[in-house]
């Protein structure tokens, strides 16, 4: 564990310091498994892709129609004699003498002899032969794909680490690939704290919230390809918290908990930490966000990340701090935020030396460049702001807010489509 992160308790830090400690604290990535390509989506590749074979494995027809065997000598030539077929699966044996044709269907082996392709709209076919349509049209070579031009054998398909999608999927498939070799999902177990937090469905008391913020969670952890250990919420009591933690960073890769992590009179989160393992720091200089804790907890030294109560500032935390030390664990290099530019659209405040993430929508104009408003109202407890949102705008530590027409940083958001 890096010393100089756990010298940094007391020190107001920006959020790319802040960033670059917490990735301190995953010693190593998760462990790794093989699955079945069909239950593989979403994971992280944990191997490199070999290409066992061409794709296409053998140079082939892009259009159903007719194979020349083109005859340098008779470039003109419009009637061709059939010499057979090729359908795909069913390859044309043996050489096609120059100046003849063979049937074909999209996908089939070239035959031997042949080099161009002729489509079937473009021709007039009789019995033994074919007639072709504006042969001025053709051009030598056309509408044939050659073995290997998708992927060569040997050549790395898909690399370590990448994330598979459905593209990922379906190029492995193509590769013969029945299963893949995948980082383990990282367990994280995450629980709200406090006694007004009150669980969805059960009568709201006087002085309770609903808790948003470990179904929120949820969504953040599978959008990152991890599994949400629901511990549920727990009471503003210093040894059900502190049982609790110890308990996770047993069977847990990361624990998140959210709220109880300031200096007021009830909140015992950080207190127990620092009972179970040890505090790395907790300041940082961004709005919404603070206060939020990190370090580790018990014997096995698991990252713990202990972020805001208030709803968007979960969002907002999860999004610089949580997405990167997930990638850590899943055996990847952590890169910052996606970033775009974007003119303001509406006055934007914020504040030296403090980074602030303003909620945004941001749209291009008919010559592609974008364009950027705020949401509205920004309070911290404000979901219908997020979901309003396609973008966080971010206003650096060294900007006091922007103006109408200026350019400013954005981190477009994940939406579903």
């Amino acid at each position: 564990m890096s010393l100089s992160c756990f010298e940094l308790g007391e020190q107001m830090l920006s959020v790319d310091a802040a960033r670059d400690a917490l990735m301190t604290l995953a010693k190593q990535p998760v462990a790794v498994e093989h699955v079945a390509l069909s239950q593989a989506y979403g994971r992280r590749l944990a191997t490199d892709i070999i290409a066992p074979v061409n794709v296409p494995q053998n140079t082939n027809a892009a259009m159903d129609g007719v194979a020349l065997a083109w005859p340098y000598a008779q470039p003109t030539q419009t009637m061709w004699p059939i010499a057979g077929d090729a359908f795909a699966g069913q390859a044309f044996e043996g050489l096609v003498p120059p100046g003849h044709c063979v049937r074909i269907t999209t996908g089939a082996p070239l035959p031997q002899g042949t080099d161009t392709i002729i489509m079937r709209e473009q021709l007039v076919e009789c019995t033994d032969s074919v007639t072709i349509d504006t042969p001025d049209r053709v051009s030598h070579g056309q509408h044939v794909r050659q073995a290997g031009e998708d992927i060569a054998i040997g050549e790395v398909a898909l690399a370590a680490g990448t994330r598979l999608d459905a593209a990922g999927l379906g190029l492995i498939a193509s590769l013969g690939y029945a299963e893949v070799s995948v980082f383990k999902r990282p367990n994280v177990a995450i629980f709200s704290t406090g006694d007004e937090v009150t669980p969805p469905g059960k009568t709201l008391p006087h002085a309770g919230i609903y808790d948003t913020n470990r179904f929120t969670l949820i969504g953040l952890l599978s959008e990152q390809g991890a599994e949400a250990i629901d511990l549920g919420i727990l009471p503003d009591d210093p040894t059900a918290i502190q049982n609790a933690l110890a308990n996770a960073a047993k069977q847990c890769d990361l624990v998140i908990t959210s709220g109880g992590v300031s200096v007021g009179h009830a909140d015992y989160t950080r207190d127990a930490l620092e009972q179970l393992g040890k505090l790395a720091f907790w300041r940082v200089a961004l709005r919404p966000g603070r206060p939020m804790a990190c370090g580790w907890l018990g014997e096995s030294r698991t990252p713990f990340v202990g972020l805001p109560g208030n709803p968007v500032a979960v969002m907002v935390t999860f999004s610089q701090f949580v997405v990167p030390l997930l990638q850590r664990l899943q055996g990847q290099t952590p890169s910052p935020p996606r970033r775009l530019t974007a003119i303001a659209q509406t006055p934007l405040k914020s504040r030296l030396n403090r980074t602030d993430f303003i909620r945004g929508i941001y749209t291009s104009d008919a010559h592609g460049a974008l364009h950027v408003r705020s949401t509205g109202a920004q309070g911290s407890g404000m979901l219908t702001s997020m979901v309003a949102a396609n973008c966080l705008i971010e206003l650096g530590d060294d900007q006091a807010g922007a103006q109408p027409g200026e350019a400013v940083c954005i981190q477009p958001l994940t939406r579903w489509q």
